[in-house]
């Protein structure tokens, strides 16, 4: 199994969350998404979208992170990402889907290298545009932990949403967005930091990593 990704990328990130909770080994490719690595021609012909997370195995090439975390949860139901009962994996999913959906793809790396080039934004302009589509995201999140969450944003372990919400704090701290408004939101974080399949997938240790 090899993970194609890039240290700082969201997407992977919340991908080797996944795996490193469901204790799966598998080998890294890094791909900087800065020097545009990811659109070279033999990445292209394993993912033509030429964008990360990509997973290889068995022969087969997996993109897309909510897939290849639906695909993890299939293959490797344990320790399960998502409750038993239907209703409880549809909020689980519905969290989830409110960052990789809503909240993501408006502050992920072509986005902010387009700001910057196609309208002139400078940093400060890019974290607003950032900060513009993670507050009311996290505002909406923070509510729903409320009312599912018991130490995580679903029960009292780790689930799918988790996976996802770790690396937009991530984000949400490298555009300089305040966070105070969300004690739910960074209490999962703290209790992120403390928990060794979060700190595996860090992308401070990941091999690639500047």
């Amino acid at each position: 199994m090899i993970l194609h990704g890039y240290w700082r990328s969201g997407a992977a990130y919340r991908v080797r969350i996944a795996l490193a909770l469901k204790g799966v080994d598998y080998e890294t490719q890094g791909h900087d998404l800065r020097t545009g690595a990811q659109k070279a021609a033999d990445y292209v012909a394993l993912n033509p979208q030429g964008m990360v997370p990509a997973l290889q195995i068995d022969g087969a090439v997996l993109t897309q992170s909510p897939a290849i975390l639906e695909w993890l949860e299939e293959t490797h139901p344990e320790p399960p990402l998502l409750p038993a009962d239907p209703l409880d994996r549809a909020r689980v999913r519905a969290m989830a889907a409110l960052i990789v959906c809503d909240i993501h793809p408006l502050n992920n790396l072509r986005v902010g290298k387009s700001l910057r080039e196609d309208f002139g934004a400078d940093q400060a302009a890019v974290d607003a545009w950032a900060a513009r589509w993670i507050v009311p995201g996290f505002t909406a999140l923070e509510a729903l932990v409320a009312r599912d969450g018991d130490g995580w944003c679903f029960g009292n372990t780790p689930t799918l949403a988790d996976a996802c919400l770790i690396p937009q704090i991530y984000s949400a701290h490298r555009f300089n967005v305040p966070l105070d408004a969300f004690p739910r939101l960074l209490a999962i974080d703290a209790a992120a930091r403390a928990h060794p399949a979060f700190i595996a997938a860090h992308p401070d240790r990941q091999p690639d990593a500047d």
